[in-house]
């Protein structure tokens, strides 16, 4: 059954090789249907794969190997909550491994230019603390960081 909404991530020739990285790396991801060009197209050729159906952590995609005209941006991220450091380091190291790189306050790109937000759930309470201070402190330490240490989040909360 085709979703009503699906999330359209344009590539380079790559969505096949990004889908199965995703499906390998994040819980509840899969790839589905693969659709190659049935004739020549501007960046393709007859019979290279077009399209490629996938989910990450359960939200429906579709990869579309477009060609180099459009680049992801930051405008665009995924955000993932992670239960503990052991899952936040998991996600952070396999993208930021696979050809990726490092950004700030927890955002990290992939090979393909895609954004991820690695969020312990440990920082968005934190943050999210009704006590101003507590919260300000956390935040604080947060903006410091690259992959978010929950430990140091902690110790920011409490002062």
């Amino acid at each position: 059954m085709v979703p009503k909404n699906t999330i359209c991530l344009w590539y380079d020739g790559t969505a096949l090789e990004a889908a199965q990285f995703y499906a390998r790396t994040f819980p509840d991801s899969a790839v589905g249907k693969v659709y190659r060009a049935p004739a020549d197209y501007p960046s393709g050729k007859e019979g290279d794969v077009l399209t490629v159906e996938f989910t990450v952590i359960g939200i429906p995609c579709l990869g579309l190997n477009g060609g180099p005209a459009f680049r992801p941006s930051e405008a665009f991220s995924f955000q993932v909550a992670t239960d503990d450091q052991a899952e936040t380091d998991r996600l952070w190291d396999a993208i930021v491994d696979n050809g990726g790189q490092e950004s700030a306050c927890g955002w990290c790109k992939d090979r393909w230019g895609l954004s991820w937000q690695i969020t312990p759930r440990a920082l968005t309470a934190a943050i999210a603390d009704p006590d101003p201070a507590v919260a300000r402190r956390a935040f604080e330490a947060m903006m410091q960081m690259k992959k978010i240490d929950i430990a140091a989040i902690e110790a920011a909360r409490r002062g």
